[in-house]
């Protein structure tokens, strides 16, 4: 059986994969959905700000130190694909596979800054005008969402290489929403990649609450 720890995107926590772990539960595996540092909601003002993408990678290692995790799937959605690699490349082999979902696959010296697309480099910095540190969430969505780290979108990621030798690299692609997606390129170019595994899907960035069947079945390689 597998250990599937599970990252959600900007703005959001666990709950985002509520729809989705009792599936991969249900198959007998060992799931962990997590809530970023600066998007728990007990974490004060100063937390948020202090909180980069260097603390996010360091939450997913923490979860796999805790649970003395060897062989990991690692599920990263949208921003938490630069979480993931990061993580995975510190992981000492501890990553078995990694699955972007609708997600950022950066380079070394990459950001989700650098990496994103204009529209949502207007967001960022809209929605950081208020205090400079966090991102308040885009109009309308879950009311669960909070005001994410605008560190975390900021820093760039330092990669050196041992990501690459993760044994099964998968990207998942949302093709309903290609009028503001920021991963179209990724998925042209990742198709053509012998390394990577490349799955599509027919819904929207929210690909876990749309159709929570669909991402299982890819997660438990259907």
């Amino acid at each position: 059986m597998a250990t599937f720890v599970l990252v959600p995107g900007a703005w959001k926590g666990s709950w985002a994969f509520e729809a989705v772990v009792p599936l991969l539960e249900r198959a007998g595996h060992t799931v962990h959905a997590l809530t970023l540092t600066g998007l728990r909601p007990d974490d004060d003002a100063a937390t948020v700000a202090s909180a980069n993408l260097d603390t996010h990678a360091d939450d997913v290692l923490r979860q796999l130190d805790r649970h003395h995790v060897t062989s990991v799937t690692l599920v990263g959605h949208s921003y938490a694909g630069m979480v993931i690699a990061a993580a995975a490349d510190r992981a000492g082999g501890r990553v078995s596979r990694l699955v972007h979902l609708d997600a950022y696959v950066p380079s070394d010296g990459e950001s989700c800054w650098s990496s994103t697309n204009e529209h949502f480099r207007e967001v960022f910095a809209a929605g950081a005008a208020a205090t400079g540190y966090s991102v308040r969430p885009p109009e309308g969505g879950d009311a669960r969402r909070r005001h994410h780290p605008l560190a975390s979108f900021l820093q760039t990621v330092r990669l050196t290489g041992a990501v690459t030798r993760v044994p099964r690299r998968e990207f998942v692609y949302c093709s309903g929403w290609e009028d503001r997606t920021p991963f179209a390129g990724l998925h042209t170019r990742l198709r053509a990649d012998p390394g990577w595994r490349v799955h599509s899907l027919p819904t929207g960035h929210d690909a876990m609450h749309e159709a929570p069947e669909g991402v299982a079945a890819i997660l438990l390689g259907e």
